[in-house]
């Protein structure tokens, strides 16, 4: 039974390193660098959109 369970763990450890490796290459890799620019981007895009009426509200307050 004790072969059995740390079977069993030797698996998991392979599998879960795999896993890593997998992502590590996935993330490094030059197919998905192109996401990571646009999502990069992102919080500079808001600046296109035009104020909301509470934001123009705000401006007139101060």
């Amino acid at each position: 039974m004790e072969e059995v369970v740390n079977n069993l763990r030797t698996i998991v450890i392979v599998l879960g390193l795999l896993c890593f490796v997998a992502i590590c290459y996935w993330a490094y890799s030059k197919h998905a660098q192109a996401g990571f620019d646009e999502a990069a981007r992102l919080p500079l895009a808001d600046d296109d959109l035009p104020a909301s009426p509470a934001d123009k509200e705000g401006m007139t307050n101060g």
